[in-house]
């Protein structure tokens, strides 16, 4: 297995200098080509912030300390404009509310196709084909119609769709998806996970997949990290902590899930 991302004793601390508090501390993951690493954890646990302190979008008043390293390069140590080069080409993300990621005032087909042009320098033309075949790949109805629509004219599964249409435009090698699936009702959300697990077998990719939900992990995840209060309690395959889970949070988390009959959907 090939590591795309490795994340060292990552650690941030947010706030004014003179009063920061540690809301990350000391994370270390490897996220590997072909598998999604989930990491899970009630609010307030710090793995929204972890996957956002890989990509730079914490506030300016935010400080990261560890790396988080693609291949050779620390994205932790890069530059604003330098990260711009990454973001949406070699990692991309998709958010928890599709309706905050998308321009609500611009077309679907604008919000792909600009994408595609700006770092994949393509021609309106073959920006246009591809984006219909991303379209088309993630199961959105008539895509050539939907090129031209708004998001509001999209059901909320629809447009999540689009938002992961849209973060593997460019082909990443890494996929960080937070609560992608937590606005969604049970059923649409189990076909944007079977969604996401084609697609990472398809294209090998190397996901981090931030949910509060076991369900969701033991649905489609490979690996799992536990958070609580900013630290991994407990990592393993999905095998080891859904049947063997050694930290009394974990368990914890396990046994405030949906019965195994409300589960079986996803």
């Amino acid at each position: 297995m090939t590591t795309m991302l490795t994340l060292e004793n990552l650690t941030v601390e947010l706030g004014p200098k003179d009063a920061r508090r540690q809301v990350v501390r000391g994370v270390s993951l490897n996220l590997q080509a072909g598998r999604i690493q989930g990491l899970a954890g009630e609010s307030g646990s710090g793995k929204t912030v972890t996957a956002m302190a890989v990509l730079g979008l914490l506030p300016a008043s935010a400080r990261v300390t560890g790396s988080a390293r693609l291949g050779e390069v620390d994205l932790t140590s890069l530059r604003p404009r330098e990260l711009n080069r990454i973001r949406g080409r070699r990692v991309a993300m998709v958010f928890q509310d599709p309706s905050a990621s998308l321009h609500p005032q611009i077309t679907i087909g604008a919000q792909l196709t600009d994408h595609l042009r700006h770092h994949l320098g393509l021609k309106r033309k073959a920006a246009q084909r591809q984006a219909m075949e991303l379209l088309a790949r993630v199961k959105v109805p008539h895509p050539q119609e939907a090129l031209s629509r708004f998001p509001h004219q999209f059901s909320g599964g629809q447009r999540q769709r689009i938002a992961i249409a849209i973060a593997l435009a460019c082909d990443p090698e890494v996929l960080l998806a937070d609560e992608p699936t937590t606005a969604l009702d049970v059923t649409v959300q189990a076909g944007i996970l079977h969604l996401l697990r084609e697609l990472v077998d398809e294209r090998d990719l190397a996901v981090l997949l931030v949910t509060h939900d076991l369900g969701v992990m033991s649905a489609v995840a490979d690996d799992v990290a536990v958070m609580r209060d900013g630290r991994v309690v407990e990592s393993g395959t999905r095998a080891q902590m859904f049947t063997d889970p050694q930290h009394p949070y974990t368990r914890q988390l396990l046994e405030a899930m949906p019965d195994a009959q409300e589960s079986e959907v996803l």
